[in-house]
């Protein structure tokens, strides 16, 4: 046991030698006056070659994402996008204005009330009826539907959050009409409370969990930022990990054109789904 004892102080010794050493070079090379323009802790390629300089990746590649590209065709972009801009917008926050239907949710009381929802708009049922042709998307039933738009003259934006859990169900979709656009995502570090992320536990999911990216999305260091892509006429789903560990928001620099989005939520629970979408319908006529 001695002669242990004495193999790890020797193991350590040379550790702290070498990262002694380490940051030796790192200073020096800080306080190198760098012909290529970098001080201090900036690199480039040029220094990050001449000094040897190891800079680690600051992204990791996630798969299995589920999003899907040319969700709409053209036409029926351009049809959604007049349809859309023939009713009436509200103004909402950050920037942004929506146009809401679905029940009247009050979060933190936990109280649903239908209110005056008469239905989904007519000319957004082809919408909805596409989502059921996607797999991923079996058996889900929208209860709320929310457009959104975005222009970069109104600065507009929306902040890191994750949507409520009492209500809103596992899947949460996107419908990218127009606008290229970015989703970042960010670990959520809040308590369960917030969100009313403790309710999570009480519903089964819905979605297998082995088709879910969960081993990237669990094994990403805490202060990763993942950068999802939102094509103009794409579709993107979060569910699982992705909906309720992490933040997601939409930066105001990554809001470069006018950007609109349909945004539909299901419920999380049968019994609510049955109040709050027996008059979930699209008008007749």
């Amino acid at each position: 046991m001695r002669y242990t004892h004495v193999y790890n102080f020797k193991i350590n010794i040379y550790f702290l030698y070498g990262l002694v050493k380490y940051c030796l070079k790192k200073i020096i090379i800080m306080e190198t006056v760098r012909a290529c323009g970098c001080k201090g802790i900036r690199t480039c390629l040029i220094c990050e070659h001449e000094y040897n300089i190891i800079k680690p990746n600051t992204y990791k590649e996630l798969q299995k994402l589920p999003s899907y590209q040319n969700f709409l065709d053209e036409r029926e972009t351009k049809t959604l996008i007049q349809d859309l801009d023939s009713l009436p917008w509200d103004i909402s926050q950050s920037g942004r204005r929506k146009q809401n239907y679905g029940p009247k949710c009050n979060f933190k009381k936990r109280k649903l009330c239908l209110g005056i929802f008469n239905g989904f708009p007519i000319n957004t049922e082809f919408v909805q009826k596409k989502l059921s042709q996607v797999p991923l998307l079996q058996g889900f039933r929208t209860i709320e539907q929310c457009s959104l738009e975005y222009t970069p003259e109104r600065g507009a934006s929306i902040d890191p959050h994750i949507d409520d859990c009492w209500i809103w169900g596992e899947r949460i979709v996107t419908v990218n009409v127009i606008g290229d656009s970015v989703l970042t995502m960010t670990r959520y570090q809040g308590s369960n409370t917030r969100y009313n992320l403790d309710c999570v536990s009480t519903y089964p999911p819905v979605v297998p969990q082995s088709d879910c990216s969960e081993d990237d999305l669990e094994k990403a260091p805490e202060d990763v930022v993942i950068r999802l892509p939102m094509p103009a006429r794409s579709l993107m789903v979060l569910y699982g990990d992705a909906r309720y560990n992490w933040d997601h928001a939409v930066l105001r620099e990554d809001v470069t054109s006018r950007r609109l989005s349909a945004y539909l939520t299901g419920s999380a629970c049968k019994s609510i789904t049955g109040d709050a979408t027996k008059e979930s319908t699209f008008p007749k006529g």
